[in-house]
């Protein structure tokens, strides 16, 4: 929101300087992005006429002109303006003067000698286009200083809002702010309704009252399009951003800009028996005033007549029925439009208007009539006209006015840390318009029209304590007691996670929630949870999966050179469920991407690609860290991204927990990768919990070790094998291991497998016959369970 320093005083007064006024208010909550002059620096430029204009003799485009710059006599300028003519009030830099990187003198512009410049406001960097040299009033007096005329001392005020204070979008606002800062009174523009002096009205309906509780709408005939808004009104426009086009455009901006009530014109004419509030239909479509032809969806409110379509409800207008330079009797709308139903829509047809900007946030419901006399008023005194009756439609119970939230001292001083005196915390809500009621212990106040956000106690101390100045209140330690956290030390921390993959070269990604659903779907089916207002189409869906979005930063760091890329992230997925809390399940995971080589480029290493059993093993440190890696289960994986043969599925107590392994060749071109990509993504509940580590007595018995080599099917895993080993072992068996495996023509489907085994008691050193029992039990099982023969 951008606004001039003059115009806030005009409403409050003060005597803030403009860097004063900023620091103010930016205390106050309301961040000031820039303060600076409405002007660049210039000097000798003043007021002049142009006594007379000729063509060049030389030239098909620059004139000759005589200017009374107030000097006594006239000076001869060439000028190249299209709008320069006789008797035009002017602003003249005479020789000598200084403008923005250049200096006046005198000069010869096609062998006529030029005794100054006529300027235009792009000259005094007063804008960064002009279409010409500025034209100043008829009653303008010449040699003035252009400073002193046109009141160029002054600044503008660009501050940055939050959504919160919609109240702040006009110069009202604004100045209510000052105003309760500087304990100075606001000057209220007079309420003036402006006389009917004819009877035509227009029917107005609507459809739903939830988006739109209230809509306000005259008919206005007879209106001069051609004549010039007033310099005043120009200039404030100007410097607030905005410029200057045509009387009925100009007086709605600068209503807008005012009291923060956006205003819609149509061209009366062009209307057809009424207006209707309505939602688009099916199929509608709509060419607004910048040319471009939308096709509506059922969720956009709209303004129709008898015909259709006539303009997106509080953000554009429609081509055929907007105004034009031959417009003569207007409808002026002033409506109250429910942020909800608009916010989102002008982002959707890519429509970024002032009104939008206002109307998504919320303006007063109770402005529209004032607005619309306030903009009747000053058409009518700028361009002439005539004004029917007011016409209004609306529900006042949909508008959801006066909230009324008691505010408790002992709440305040206890939240702020600090004591407000009770005689000034009455004064600032009353200065907020909260209209404050003593009561026992505190006051009960009413929440203003204007601050929707303004709900429960809490907002009323953040505003008690911003108006008071967060400045004012002491610095105190708090004081607290300390008690010692009770942590579990079965329960396995995410710091402990995030260290082990440190260490194992990984480095920790946080990403968006949501992605690409093109991304998703690469990684899984599951219909992701669409969002309904998406910054972006590639952000448009809650992830159902954590390598979504570690894909896309891991592909943009691939693209930039980085050929060694170890990424992981600890957070939610979200999961479309009926059973679950508000239908969707967030389920914590921890997941892992690795592509390029697997070490840094050396001398005494080959270089390699990443593989399954480099991204397996860092997933057996994790395990590990439970203690039990043991108790998971690892069996070939049908999930269609994961390279045929080279993934896993990781399963705990039968269920399974996480995934492991490759890329599928399909899903590794999709996603854009030209190098092998290996993943995992492990539920994080399937490791939160370890065994707590138990000291034994180190036993004096020795063990006893025993070799196997076992010819055995390929389609036997190996982790089957060795727990069925451990099983049949009972306590005896303290370890197992596989040491070689080989596999040739001869054995053709099968493979032998060597393993060892170790036996150990406790209590006693093994006999020779405990330990051929235990051979046995193990030969039978793996015979009879897998059909493994030792091998001869």
């Amino acid at each position: 929101m951008k606004f001039n320093k003059s115009w806030v005083d005009e409403w409050v007064e003060n005597t803030l300087s403009a860097q004063e006024m900023s620091d103010a208010i930016t205390m106050a909550g309301l961040e000031v992005d820039s303060t600076e002059g409405v002007c660049a620096e210039f000097d000798g430029v003043v007021v002049a006429e142009v006594v007379e204009c000729v063509d060049h003799p030389d030239s098909d485009h620059l004139h000759v002109t005589k200017i009374d710059a107030g000097t006594g006599e006239l000076l001869q300028i060439v000028c190249g303006a299209a709008n320069c003519r006789t008797g035009l009030k002017v602003a003249c830099s005479k020789v000598g003067a200084h403008l923005p990187g250049i200096t006046i003198k005198e000069a010869k512009l096609r062998g006529v000698e030029s005794f100054g410049m006529l300027c235009s406001y792009k000259e005094l960097g007063m804008a960064e286009e002009s279409d010409g040299i500025i034209e100043l009033p008829a009653d303008a007096p010449v040699g003035t200083d252009l400073h002193d005329y046109l009141q160029l001392k002054d600044h503008v005020i660009d501050v940055d809002l939050t959504t919160n204070r919609p109240d702040c979008l006009s110069i009202r606002g604004i100045a209510r702010e000052v105003g309760v800062l500087t304990k100075s009174p606001l000057k209220e523009v007079p309420f003036n309704k402006v006389p009917e002096t004819i009877s035509d009205t227009f029917p107005i309906a609507i459809e739903d009252f939830e988006a739109c509780p209230r809509y306000v709408g005259r008919v206005i005939r007879g209106v001069n399009q051609k004549a010039q808004s007033p310099l005043w009104m120009k200039e404030k426009l100007r410097r607030c951003g905005i410029r200057a086009v045509s009387p009925i455009v100009d007086v709605t901006n600068y209503v807008m800009l005012e009291l923060g009530q956006p205003l819609h014109s149509f061209d009366f004419n062009r209307l057809t028996d009424g207006i209707v509030v309505r939602f688009a239909k099916a199929g509608e479509k709509l060419t607004v005033l910048s040319g471009e032809e939308l096709e509506l969806t059922e969720k956009t409110l709209i303004i129709a007549d008898a015909k259709g379509p006539l303009a997106l409800a509080g953000i554009f207008g429609g081509a055929d029925s907007g105004i034009n330079d031959e417009t003569v009797d207007v409808f002026l709308e002033s409506a109250f439009f429910s942020p909800l139903a608009i916010k989102g829509r002008a982002r959707h047809y890519g429509l970024k208007t002032d009104a939008s900007h206002r109307f998504e946030r919320g303006v007063d419901p109770q402005l529209q009539v004032r607005a619309i006399e306030r903009a009747t008023e000053l058409l009518i005194a700028i361009a002439g006209g005539s004004a029917g009756p007011v016409v209004e439609c609306a529900d006042e119970s949909k508008l959801g006015l006066g909230k009324e939230i008691v505010l408790r001292i002992a709440r305040l001083n206890k939240i702020l840390g600090c004591e407000i005196p009770v005689d000034e915390v009455e004064r600032i809500l009353k200065d907020l318009g909260l209209n404050p009621v003593a009561i026992e212990g505190g006051f009960k106040t009413t929440s203003p029209s204007f601050r929707f956000d303004i709900e429960i106690e809490e907002d009323l101390i953040e505003e008690v304590a911003r108006i008071y100045g967060y400045n004012n209140i002491r610095n105190t330690l708090p004081v607290a007691t300390m008690i010692m956290r009770a942590d579990k030390e079965e329960v396995l921390a995410e710091k402990a996670l995030r260290n082990c993959l440190v260490l194992s070269g990984f480095q920790e990604a946080i990403t968006y929630s949501f992605t690409d659903p093109k991304v998703l779907k690469v990684f899984n089916d599951k219909e992701p949870l669409v969002l309904s207002t998406p910054i972006s189409v590639e952000m448009s869906a809650m992830r159902t999966t954590l390598l979504a979005g570690l894909a896309v930063v891991a592909k943009y760091n691939a693209n930039r050179q980085q050929k060694r890329v170890r990424l992981f992230e600890l957070g939610l997925r979200y999961i479309q469920d009926k059973a679950a809390e508000n239908g969707v399940a967030q389920e914590p995971m921890i997941a892992g991407i690795a592509i390029g080589d697997t070490e840094v480029e050396s001398w005494n290493n080959k270089a390699r690609h990443v593989d399954f059993f480099d991204i397996k093993g860092d997933v057996e440190a994790l395990l590990a860290l439970t203690a039990r890696a043991d108790d998971f289960e690892w069996k070939v994986t049908d999930e269609p991204f994961l390279h045929p043969g080279q993934g896993a599925d990781l399963f705990l107590d039968g269920k399974k927990v996480g995934v492991v392994g490759m890329l599928h060749p399909q899903a590794q071109k999709d996603l854009g990768f030209k190098t092998p990509v290996a993943v995992f993504e492990i539920e994080r509940a399937a490791l939160s919990l370890r065994i707590i580590p138990q000291s034994k007595e180190i036993s004096k018995f020795p063990s006893v070790r025993r070799d196997f080599a076992f010819v055995i099917d390929k389609t036997v895993s190996a982790s089957a094998l060795l727990k069925e080993i451990k099983a049949v072992g009972g306590n005896i068996v303290t370890d197992a291991g596989i040491f070689d495996v080989f596999e040739s023509e001869a054995l053709g489907d099968k493979r032998s497998i060597a393993l060892g085994v170790t036996l150990h008691d406790n209590d006693h050193t093994l006999e020779d016959a405990e330990v051929e029992s235990v051979v046995n039990k193990i030969l039978e099982a793996v015979k009879s369970k897998f059909g493994a023969e030792l091998r001869q």
